[in-house]
């Protein structure tokens, strides 16, 4: 056991950083820093063998292994955004999940699995298999509803999907898309570059970045099922949303995108869904509201 844990341990620290893989605009994470959760004294790393993969949890504050388990198969922690943001761990602690990882094909899989694990013991619970192609994205905060993106074959670069919603304790697929109902389509397309989490788990806010359209920020009810698209008045080239970031003030009311050196670029108010962007003027700045598209 010791022998193993000190080989695990070597593991994490020559592992390349953020080892991913994937179709469409989500990805399943190796190695690196893993998935974890405010209050949590663990974060939770998973690493590739031939046919099996080690998950362990590690100490945040020691960075030494303190429990692993070997599961059969290729699995990995869960990467949401292209800016290598983690996820799959419930916000009360209770349920870790982690996806399947195939050698990216170009087009739509014809399965996908899921594993349920106990992130106290390591135990695989359950196994969740679904015909077609899905990817993590989000959980409830009791981690009762398990969010998924489809991917959907066509749109740039194979980036059109729809969010899914899993019921787990049903165990089945919710046959309604999760989207904005003001919207005329619930298929969607973009890629993800960054994300920001309310305190209670409750609100999963996403950028997208869409060539040849104006990207949005998806702001998902993780716990009433429901979703909001919000429209950013962008010009320009979009390849600059991979160096902004998202993030909540402490009362969770507003969404601010801001460069990674915290020039803000848009906020949001996170009840009426409004814009408001900086513009320079005599004087100072100001806000210019703009609607949501």
């Amino acid at each position: 056991m010791r022998r193993f844990a000190l080989a695990l341990a070597l593991a994490l620290l020559v592992l390349p950083a953020g080892t991913a893989a994937g179709d469409g605009p989500s990805y399943v994470l190796f190695g690196w820093t893993g998935v974890t959760a405010p209050g949590l004294p663990y974060r939770y790393v998973t690493l590739p063998g031939s046919s099996e993969t080690v998950l362990a949890a590690i100490r945040r504050s020691s960075g030494r292994v303190w429990s692993w388990r070997s599961l059969h198969g290729r699995w990995g922690v869960p990467m949401v955004a292209t800016d290598g943001t983690a996820g799959g761990l419930s916000r009360d602690h209770r349920l870790l999940v982690l996806g399947d990882w195939s050698p990216p094909l170009g087009a739509p899989r014809r399965t996908s699995r899921f594993l349920l694990v106990n992130p106290t013991s390591l135990r695989v619970w359950r196994t969740i298999t679904l015909p077609g192609d899905f990817t993590f994205d989000a959980l409830s905060p009791g981690g009762g509803t398990l969010y998924l993106i489809q991917h959907l074959a066509g749109g740039q670069r194979g980036t059109r999907y729809r969010v899914r919603a899993y019921d787990i304790a049903a165990r089945r697929l919710l046959p309604r898309a999760i989207a904005d109902r003001r919207q005329s389509s619930w298929t969607m397309d973009g890629s993800p570059v960054t994300r920001a989490t309310s305190a209670d788990g409750r609100w999963v806010y996403t950028l997208y970045r869409q060539p040849g359209g104006s990207p949005f920020v998806h702001a998902l009810d993780a716990a009433a099922r429901t979703a909001v698209c919000i429209g950013l008045p962008w010009k320009g080239d979009q390849d600059v949303l991979f160096s902004t970031r998202l993030g909540l003030d402490r009362a969770g009311r507003t969404l601010t995108l801001s460069t990674r050196r915290g020039r803000p670029l848009f906020a949001i108010d996170t009840r009426s869904f409004w814009v408001s962007r900086p513009r320079p003027r005599r004087g100072g700045l100001f806000s210019a509201i703009a609607r949501v598209l």
